[in-house]
């Protein structure tokens, strides 16, 4: 979608960033608690560009995820993945997933898909775009834009 913005107004959106400050989990009104969980994906290194498969560029399915043990007393996870990078004023919504079973420890590459149910009780959410799923990454010529932030609530 982004990559059809010419490279010049791309280049002029170079800085224009949310910022990590808008992000889901930095919200005070979100209880999340002091106790965190480790959430990385075996398919790139912590830090590393997003490899093209999980873009637009690629075949854009979500990249799988692994996690250990919750804190005590999770009854279940919500998964958001915010980019705060993204050329707008607010972080880009990537993908929205929730009623994740407590006993569940990854997810699997291409495992965030719509299901086209729309409903409150636990399922794939919308995305930046109102679509259910995965919205790959799909930054626009002249920009770069490689890091992710990936929230993970009990």
């Amino acid at each position: 979608m982004l990559e059809h913005v010419p490279q010049w107004l791309g280049a002029m959106l170079r800085d224009v960033r949310a910022g990590h400050s808008g992000l889901v989990i930095v919200n005070p009104d979100l209880n999340v608690g002091p106790e965190s969980l480790e959430l990385e994906s075996p398919a790139f290194a912590y830090g590393a560009r997003l490899p093209e498969r999980f873009t637009a560029d690629g075949a854009g399915v979500s990249p799988p995820l692994v996690w250990r043990d919750p804190p005590v007393g999770t009854a279940c996870f919500a998964l958001i993945v915010e980019d705060p990078d993204a050329p707008a004023t607010h972080p880009f919504v990537h993908a929205i997933v929730w009623n994740i079973p407590a006993t569940v420890r990854r997810l699997a590459e291409g495992a965030i898909v719509g299901d086209g149910k729309g409903t409150t009780a636990g399922d794939v959410g919308r995305n930046s775009l109102y679509t259910e799923g995965w919205l790959p990454p799909d930054p626009p010529t002249g920009m770069i834009s490689t890091s992710m932030s990936s929230s993970f609530s009990r």
